[in-house]
């Protein structure tokens, strides 16, 4: 079985992997998903740093502040407020204000203070050996060495099982690797 063309995280091109794990197409489009990385997380972290100076018990926040707060566009909260589904008070020009308490109750908790992650789910595996591969089997399907199985296998955390001197790995989690399907 020969390796399969990927398409390309970046520039959406079709390309043959030189390696199991390549994502891009060319060293200039993994340069340019790396820029555009980088860019994102500055921003979050301009974000958050804003949001944190925002006082946890101020009843009354801007639109932008609540934008900010809740994930959602300036525009759709004026657009909003202007017609009358979001109540608000009009201190000036500029200057008008939401009630926390109502955003809350129409979109949740503030979503940027929930930044916690829940981990990973477990996934579960079979591990009988007619669920499985032996590392042999692997190498000798997928044309590559059974060095090569055993790295691909530490890397991506893939579970094993041995049994007498053969070592097994589940067939979903090793053809999810090699046919270049999303992995993890």
């Amino acid at each position: 079985m020969k390796r399969s063309d990927k398409q390309c995280l970046n520039c959406g091109k079709e390309f043959l992997p030189k390696t199991v794990t390549s994502v891009y197409c060319s060293h200039v489009c993994s340069k340019k998903a790396y820029k555009q990385k980088m860019i994102r997380l500055k921003k979050e972290v301009g974000i958050k740093a804003l949001v944190d100076k925002i006082p946890q018990n101020r009843a009354f926040i801007s639109v932008p502040e609540a934008g900010m707060l809740f994930g959602i566009a300036k525009k759709t909260l004026y657009r909003l407020v202007e017609k009358g589904k979001i109540p608000s008070v009009n201190l000036g020009t500029r200057l008008i204000r939401i009630d926390r308490r109502v955003m809350e109750e129409m979109f949740g908790p503030a979503s940027i203070l929930q930044q916690a992650k829940s981990p990973p789910k477990k996934k579960l595996y079979s591990l009988e050996k007619e669920d499985c591969y032996s590392i042999g089997e692997i190498a000798q399907r997928f044309q590559i060495s059974e060095g090569s199985v055993y790295s691909h296998i530490r890397k991506y955390s893939i579970p094993t099982r041995q049994i007498g001197k053969h070592v097994y790995a589940p067939k979903s989690e090793i053809d999810n690797l090699y046919n270049g399907n999303d992995f993890i």
